[in-house]
């Protein structure tokens, strides 16, 4: 039978936008959005050409990254989110791991301390042992402690906007906004070798619960306990959920993160799963209740569009209104 409407000519195919093209001309799709035969894109560090409808990526290793950020959220290596309130002082990532007699050439401990009145934490010092350098990073600074064991690493630091980066010669890279936000990263040389709360990097996110002895776990309290430095620190036995604790500043926290579900993000909704991040950022908002309450619903809407960034998808959401940022003083 007959039916209307619009069909492509003998031998051409639709391309999605509306016209007919031949077959070597196919679009290719990523992220749901459409691109031309011989486009370009980026994806982590490959570039990927689009060749009669297929991606044609390289296939460089890219660096991993892992990121701790407001009150207890961690994105590991592998892209594992969790939530984690202790503290202490945790592992977050070295390369000692498994045999006890394994050298190692690098550690990073976050400190963490509660933050508000609720009982969730937030880190407030990191401290970077790279051979027999180490490097604390608190206060907005950093300073340098020499001590007498291990080999000599060398590290360079610079600052890059809001940013203190700390760059080492064995392949490990600190990025630290000076306030909550740490992103880890390392080479692909590590892949596989390193543990902590960041996980392994073997590019499985299902086995990142690994505790300290080694063992798999399910329960993120259960594996975040066993990081801890000090066996003097209290076990986290419960999760805080600040918003029934203040549920006064429920509505306010859902009115304000409502910014990463809306419009303004509308481009990355599609690349970066923003439910997450809404949700970190309504527990953030919720429990910063002692001071920098803004602070901590900037952090949060800050690391959604970091993983926006690494999508390629660049979002404008800063204003003089929402967390502005005085870039003349920062240049």
């Amino acid at each position: 039978e007959c039916v209307s409407g619009c069909v492509c000519p003998e031998g051409l195919f639709d391309d999605g936008k509306g016209g007919c093209v031949k077959e070597k001309d196919c679009p290719c799709s990523h992220n749901n959005q459409l691109y031309s035969s011989g486009e370009k894109i980026t994806v982590d560090c490959n570039t990927c050409t689009c060749q009669e409808g297929d991606w044609s990526c390289t296939k460089d290793l890219c660096y991993g990254t892992c990121t701790i950020y407001g009150s207890g959220h961690y994105i590991t290596f592998d892209g594992k989110f969790y939530d984690f309130d202790g503290s202490c002082e945790y592992v977050a990532t070295q390369d000692f791991c498994g045999d006890k007699n394994s050298s190692g050439s690098f550690s990073i401990i976050t400190e963490n301390v509660p933050c508000g009145t609720t009982g969730v934490t937030c880190s407030k010092a990191i401290k970077i042992f790279l051979g027999k350098t180490e490097l604390k990073l608190e206060n907005k600074d950093y300073k340098e402690i020499q001590r007498d064991i291990g080999d000599d690493v060398q590290y360079w630091n610079r600052t890059v906007g809001l940013y203190l980066v700390i760059e080492a010669s064995n392949g490990v890279m600190l990025i630290w906004d000076k306030k909550t936000t740490v992103f880890i990263k390392l080479t692909p040389d590590y892949k596989g070798k390193v543990c902590g709360l960041c996980g392994n990097f073997d590019d499985k996110s299902n086995n990142d619960f690994t505790t300290r002895s080694g063992m798999q776990e399910t329960n993120a309290l259960k594996f975040g306990n066993s990081w801890k430095q000090s066996s003097m620190c209290p076990d986290v036995t419960e999760e805080i959920k600040p918003c029934d604790v203040k549920p006064h500043r429920k509505s306010w926290a859902e009115k304000e993160c409502s910014i990463i579900q809306s419009e303004v993000f509308k481009v990355c909704h599609s690349k970066v799963d923003p439910i997450p991040f809404y949700e970190a950022c309504v527990h953030d908002a919720c429990s910063c209740d002692s001071g920098g309450d803004c602070e901590c619903f900037c952090s949060a809407v800050a690391a959604y569009a970091q993983e926006c960034t690494k999508a390629q998808a660049c979002v404008f959401w800063r204003t003089p209104d929402i967390c502005p940022i005085f870039c003349d003083y920062y240049n």
